[in-house]
């Protein structure tokens, strides 16, 4: 398959025009090639969107442990953008967690569907007085043990799990955990000194940055400040307007500049589909008809039901520049998560996963590993 003519954003995330040659699902080349393909002149080329931190969508959960849900979930992000996935279990308990990270497992995305390419666990080695919307049942001490179990259990999907440092000695955790996926600190209620020495041995990431942990103030760094003032620790960010507010994001990204931010939508199974009541880890939520945002009873928040490209969009029009956009919702997920070689930018050599859009950013066309999934009808 050949495109002639795409203007694209390229490795760099600067803006180009070339042709794109697509062979066995990966890009070949790119440059000026010989021979007949098909115009892309009047659209805009995007890299596939890759969001390391949700939950479910379209009625699917990650933690329902079923292919149904999975290709429920897989269809959605792919109508929106999203070729690659990690698939987010809640707290859990152990047998329900081990029959989550198997069917994760042995999953085979529907053609039409995006990417499951890790597993992210959040929780359940967390904090009580941080659950936030986690079902505090099952909240544990860290085990290394267990953590080794669910990642062989899982093949080795597992790409990300969220700890509270402070909840119990999670040192010698951290050190071997790390060796093995990206360690996040989240669901925290740690100080500025406990979150530095869990940077410093070996977690690398945030969860939800500023939600569900210790906040910065002038007298404290806290979780949050600790982070932000750690060079080598990505943060995630939720980008739906209700978790975090414009004035907060604006301030965030010109600390994390370009190369530190993962946008995530953290969404759960309501996503795509309105208002009402739904379960979230064994728990009743709410969406309201405003659908901004997910509720326990208590009217704490539960969960985005938004996805990564509208956050986009949301990032652009609160003045988030595009290229700072661009790579907080592709290339530095990817990088995140290890999978930064094969997924997240328009590259020789990497996974044809392309998002065609007018404009204004409309979506006409999405592709995963070259094969179109997804068009526009108008």
């Amino acid at each position: 398959m050949l495109f002639k003519n795409v203007c694209f954003y390229n490795e760099i995330f600067e803006k180009e025009t070339a042709d794109i040659l697509i062979e066995n699902g990966r890009i070949a080349a790119i440059g000026v090639i010989d021979g007949a393909g098909r115009d892309m002149s009047s659209m805009l080329a995007l890299p596939g969107f890759v969001d390391i931190h949700i939950h479910g969508g379209a009625g699917g959960d990650f933690s329902d442990g079923c292919t149904q849900s999975l290709d429920k979930m897989s269809l959605y992000l792919a109508e929106n953008g999203i070729t690659s996935f990690c698939g987010t279990s809640m707290t859990l308990d152990s047998e329900t967690l081990v029959s989550v990270v198997k069917c994760a497992r042995a999953y085979r995305r529907l053609k039409d569907g995006a990417k499951l390419v890790g597993i992210n666990l959040e929780g359940p080695y967390i904090s009580q007085s941080k659950k936030g919307a986690q079902n505090g049942d099952y909240i544990r001490r860290g085990s290394i043990n267990e953590f080794n179990f669910l990642f062989d259990e899982s093949g080795g999907l597992v790409r990300l799990i969220t700890i509270a440092p402070e909840a119990f000695d999670s040192d010698e955790f951290i050190r071997q955990a790390s060796k093995k996926c990206t360690v996040s600190l989240g669901h925290s209620a740690a100080d500025a000194e406990k979150a530095r020495r869990a940077f410093d041995i070996g977690a690398s990431h945030v969860t939800h940055l500023y939600n569900a942990m210790t906040p910065m103030n002038h007298r404290n760094a806290g979780l949050v400040g600790t982070a932000l003032d750690s060079e080598n620790v990505m943060c995630e960010l939720i980008c739906d307007g209700k978790h975090i507010c414009p004035a907060v994001l604006r301030n965030t990204f010109r600390i994390l500049g370009d190369s530190r931010a993962c946008v995530i939508s953290d969404s759960m199974r309501a996503a795509g589909l309105g208002a009402g009541e739904f379960e979230l880890g064994g728990q009743k939520v709410f969406v309201p008809e405003s659908r901004e945002c997910a509720y326990l009873s208590d009217g704490t928040i539960a969960a985005s039901v938004s996805n990564l490209f509208d956050e986009f969009r949301n990032l652009i029009s609160y003045g988030i520049d595009f290229k700072t956009a661009l790579k907080s919702c592709t290339i530095n997920p990817a990088r995140a998560v290890k999978l930064d070689g094969e997924i997240g930018s328009i590259a020789v050599g990497k996974a044809a996963d392309i998002v065609f859009t007018d404009g204004d950013l409309n979506i006409k066309e999405v592709y995963i590993n070259g094969t179109l999934t997804q068009h526009s009808t108008d």
